[in-house]
């Protein structure tokens, strides 16, 4: 329990200390117009209240990530807290807010343009084919996994009909939302039912803190039980499970979506609240979660409440775990009634990720065509394919696409990242930035998710699965990488001090 209320502590504190700092280096204008405010279509760039956005930004980013990722890391045992703590503050809030911020200076723009303005057209291209993909992949997750959910909460219901027990039926329900969603005006379909979402969210995670603080507080893992690797599978700690934890420390999926929010903004001054913020109450509910999963004793095939999570999983190969563990914990933890709204609250998390995912991708398609989306039939132009992508998608196995989703969403964040310090040190040598090395606070993380990023694609089963006795290959292999970027960032930033002089 001390380590749990510590870590709390240290994202609040890191909110309120480094998300200021991170402000500071940035530099803020608040005085500067806004995209909203200066392009306003109705559509997309759309001003609304600060909480609003607020409350659609944590939705957006939360989805099954803080609470499925974070119980897949807990499997690697405490260690996973540090991460949630650590990269919640100097990785995930900072990549978050550098990726809103500069999509409210460069107009609204999406990810892709925002990184090939740093970094170079052909970056841009990859950026954008990149993006694509992992939003896809995120889409077809965040429709599926909810369904089955859906669908198991009306099996356990006598009256309800076959039709209603469907996956199939609740996937073309949630598709039809998805649908609207994203051709909707922003503030029609999503800023109106997100505050429902919302407060599901809210008592999902509440409810699960309380009962395990007040019920279960003695079974609670502690740092002081050891960072040993706790995984049975034999798959090395680093770096599966940074990849894992994903959305609850940091994910490349934010930068998407923090660009949606970045268009509704009225100020810069709201930027720290927004985007840094979000990412510190996501922070909070994958630490809840994870917590939660490490404590909780789960019922053997006789129904005794004995295992703990690494032998529940033995006894269930093949199944989705992280919904077993959420149905359990739900259930057991907050009654009948009560697991059902917290099911529930898993199930609208999904929803509000993956909704605003694919307005995501149809934003950056029409960005790179350059085609205004004020006009309902160029929204259709764009989203209609991509409907028919992600419906075929759906019927893939859900653990295939998982895995590839969360390589391809920590790859994305490294370019992010390395675009904010190509940035931040332009901004210090042109600008006159206030705080000398203020790029380091984006090129540290940057490369220690390159060393993530290559080394898991070379180690992981998903990728080249280098046996045992070879995953040094795979960490040298990073870490060669990591310091190639690293010289090529000092070469160019010699040459980028020469051109300023003169």
């Amino acid at each position: 329990m001390i380590t749990f209320f510590l870590s709390i502590l240290a994202l609040v504190l890191g909110y309120v200390l480094y998300g200021r700092l991170v402000e500071r280096v940035f530099g803020i204008e608040p005085e500067r117009s806004t995209p909203a405010l200066t392009q306003t279509d109705g559509v997309d760039y759309v001003p609304l209240p600060a909480w609003r956005i607020f409350l659609i930004q944590f939705l957006n980013i939360a989805g099954l990530g803080p609470i499925f990722g974070a119980i897949m890391g807990i499997f690697y045992g405490p260690a996973a807290f540090l991460w949630i703590v650590l990269g919640s503050i100097f990785a995930g809030g900072v990549h978050d807010y550098m990726s809103g911020m500069l999509s409210i200076r460069k107009n609204g723009a999406s990810l892709p343009e925002i990184v090939g303005s740093e970094l170079g057209m052909g970056i841009r291209q990859f950026m954008r084919l990149l993006s694509i993909v992992l939003l896809v992949l995120l889409t077809t997750n965040f429709m599926t996994s909810p369904a089955t959910l859906l669908a198991k909460l009306c099996s356990s219901d006598p009256l309800s009909t076959s039709i209603f027990t469907s996956s199939l039926f609740w996937l073309c329900i949630i598709f039809l939302y998805y649908a609207l969603a994203t051709v909707l005006p922003i503030d029609k379909l999503i800023g109106r039912f997100y505050p429902i979402f919302g407060g599901l969210l809210l008592f999902m995670g509440v409810g699960i803190a309380a009962v395990m603080v007040g019920a279960h507080s003695g079974d609670m893992l502690e740092l002081t039980d050891g960072l040993q690797n706790r995984q049975t599978n034999g798959l090395p700690l680093f770096p599966m499970m940074f990849v894992s934890i994903a959305c609850g420390a940091l994910s490349g999926f934010h930068g998407t979506q923090s660009p949606l929010m970045a268009r509704c903004c009225t100020s810069e001054r709201q930027g720290r609240h927004i985007f840094y913020g979000a990412m510190i109450a996501e922070g909070i509910l994958a630490l809840i979660w994870a917590a939660a999963a490490g404590s909780f004793r789960f019922p053997d095939l006789e129904g005794n409440a004995c295992l703990t999570i690494q032998e529940y999983a033995a006894i269930h190969p093949g199944e989705n775990i992280a919904a077993l563990v959420v149905n359990e914990i739900s259930r057991s933890w907050l009654g009948i009634v009560g697991g059902i709204i917290a099911v529930i609250g898993v199930i609208s998390a999904s929803i509000t990720s993956g909704d605003t995912a694919l307005r995501s991708a149809r934003l950056i398609v029409a960005d790179f065509l350059h085609l205004e989306q004020k006009t309902i039939w160029k929204r259709l132009v764009i989203s209609v394919p991509m409907f028919a992508v992600v419906f075929g998608m759906s019927f893939v196995d859900f653990n295939i696409v998982w895995r590839y989703f969360a390589w391809t969403n920590q790859t994305l964040a490294v370019f992010t990242l390395w675009a904010a310090t190509v940035y931040l040190y332009k901004q210090e040598h042109t600008a006159g930035a206030p705080y000398r090395w203020g790029y380091l606070m984006t090129m540290v993380p940057a490369l220690f998710m390159t060393m993530v990023s290559v080394s898991y694609i070379l180690i992981a089963p998903e990728g080249f699965h280098l046996p045992l006795q070879w995953r040094w290959i795979g960490y040298a292999a990073a870490a060669a990488v990591s310091m190639v970027l690293l010289i090529l960032f000092a070469v160019w930033s010699k040459k980028c001090q020469t051109k300023i002089a003169k």
